[in-house]
C-alpha cells in the first residue's frame, strides 16, 4: 500500500460506519438515561459509528499495509530515533481513551525504513480495543521482524483517562512502557544513549 492508499484508506474509515453500532448506540444512549430521539441526539448514533470505524482501523489493516514499499537496503549502522510520535488508543477495560507520545529507535544492519512509516506503525496498533503494554510490545516486534536491525527500542508515555476520569481521579499522573530487543537490551550504553535522548520529551520534561 502506498502513502497515497493509505491516507486514502483513512478518509474512507472516517466516512464508513460499522455495521449495527449505530443501533447500539441508540440503545447505549436509552441504557444511560438520554433520550435518542432527542434533538441533539438524532445523528449521535452514526457519528459514534463512523469515528470508531476509525479509531479501530487497526483490525482491518496488516503491517504490509502501513508499511508498504518503504523499506531500502543501506548502509550504516548509527542509531535511528523517531520521536513523539503521537498516539490514541482506547483502554480494552473500560473502552475509554488514552493517549500520548511514543519514541522508536533501532540501530540498522542492512535495511531502514522510511521515517513516516514509524508513525504508521504506531497507529496501527494503537488504533484497537489495547493496553498500552501490549502496543509498546508489537511495536518493538513489528520493526525487529520488518528489519532485522541490531537492535530496536521502544518507549511510550501515556495518559489513560480510565485513571483521571474514574477510579483514581489522578489527573496528573502517566504510565511509561519501554520494550527492547538486541543491542538495546544487551548493551547498557546503548540503552542509556537512548534513553537520555528521549529522557527530555517525557511529560516536557
Amino acid at each position: 500500500m502506498t502513502e497515497f492508499d493509505t491516507e486514502h484508506h483513512h478518509i474512507q474509515q472516517e466516512k464508513q460506519e460499522l455495521p449495527g453500532l449505530s443501533e447500539l448506540t441508540t440503545q447505549w444512549l436509552s441504557a444511560v438515561g438520554e433520550d435518542p430521539q432527542r434533538e441533539g441526539l438524532l445523528k449521535t448514533p452514526h457519528r459514534v459509528a463512523k469515528a470508531w470505524n476509525f479509531l479501530t482501523d487497526g483490525y482491518r489493516l496488516t503491517l504490509d499495509d502501513a508499511v508498504g514499499d518503504a523499506v531500502f537496503a543501506a548502509e550504516g549502522s548509527e542509531m535511528v530515533i523517531v520521536k513523539d510520535i503521537e498516539f490514541y488508543s482506547m483502554c480494552e477495560h473500560h473502552m475509554l481513551p488514552f493517549f500520548g507520545r511514543a519514541h522508536v529507535a533501532y540501530i540498522p544492519d542492512g535495511k531502514i525504513l522510511g521515517l513516516s512509516k514509524f508513525a504508521r506503525i504506531v497507529d496501527l496498533y494503537s488504533r484497537r480495543l489495547q493496553v498500552q503494554e501490549r502496543i509498546t510490545t508489537q511495536v518493538a516486534d513489528a520493526v525487529q521482524d520488518l528489519l532485522q536491525p541490531k537492535g530496536v527500542a521502544v518507549l511510550m508515555e501515556g495518559v489513560h483517562l480510565c485513571m483521571a476520569m474514574r477510579g483514581v481521579q489522578k489527573q496528573n499522573s502517566s504510565t511509561t512502557t519501554s520494550a527492547m530487543r538486541g543491542l538495546f537490551r544487551s548493551d547498557p550504553r546503548t540503552r542509556a544513549e537512548f534513553m537520555s535522548a528521549v529522557q527530555g520529551t517525557l511529560r516536557g520534561r
